[in-house]
């Protein structure tokens, strides 16, 4: 059954963790085509992304969420029922994560300094500003050769690896930590403690016609299901899967 997933962060934290992840996602998906206006999503989500890095101090604070995880794991270690091997391998991943996090130059330093990017980052702040009369330099690009372009694609990726590794890392142990219940919104309305948790995870039914709302903080939340068609009703109960990690 096909299901619509949707995530809330309860920290502002995770809030950004969580932008960071899709502008990256974004890059990529871009990245692996060969349509030249798929070009323009890749650029925008790299200016977001270092318009973020510019404004907080995540490679440290990014750092210290990825000890915090090994310290958590070590408890694990040589209890009965725990695969071993697998924790283990974890727990190395988490320490070289951390550390060619904090070995890594600045983050998105090289790419601050690339005079083609600057360019394209100047215009694309005006709308309509990637025309080629604005950007001759971009319109000479896009018409290189495929092989020319992706090089360039995968060497701007590249220079944001150690964040993506460690975000990825951080993201999936926290969403594995809460599992799927079944629950049952009552009029349009559903709130629950949280725990101390920093995400909120919820897949509904499309046919549903309703998307959630969430609001709330690591202690408590409350999701209040809105009608995606104008005028239309709320069902009386309405059940969808929820994790709390």
């Amino acid at each position: 059954m096909q299901v619509n997933r949707f995530e809330h962060p309860l920290n502002e934290k995770v809030r950004i963790y969580l932008r960071l992840e899709y502008l990256i996602r974004q890059m990529h998906h871009a990245s692996a085509l060969s349509d030249p206006w798929q070009y323009q999503l890749f650029f925008r989500a790299l200016f977001d992304l270092l318009e973020i890095l510019d404004q907080i101090q995540l490679k440290a604070e990014l750092a210290k969420d990825l000890e915090k995880q090994r310290g958590r794991l070590k408890h694990w270690l040589n209890i009965d029922g725990v695969d071993q091997t697998a924790l283990l391998a974890l727990l190395d991943q988490l320490e070289q994560g951390q550390h060619q996090l904090l070995t890594a130059n600045r983050l998105g330093q090289t790419l601050r300094e690339d005079r083609f990017l600057g360019a394209i980052k100047q215009r694309l702040s005006i709308p309509g500003g990637s025309c080629c009369f604005d950007l001759p330099a971009l319109h000479h690009w896009l018409h290189l050769p495929l092989a020319h372009k992706q090089s360039d694609l995968a060497n701007w990726l590249s220079q944001i690896k150690e964040l993506s590794v460690a975000l990825s890392l951080w993201l999936k142990l926290v969403r594995e930590s809460g599992q799927f219940q079944n629950q049952v919104a009552r009029g349009g309305f559903f709130q629950h403690d949280a725990n101390e948790a920093s995400l909120i995870r919820l897949d509904i039914c499309p046919s549903h016609g309703v998307y959630p709302m969430i609001s709330g903080h690591r202690s408590r939340f409350a999701i209040r299901f809105m009608p995606f068609e104008e005028g239309a009703g709320i069902a009386e109960t309405i059940e969808f899967k929820l994790a709390i990690c």
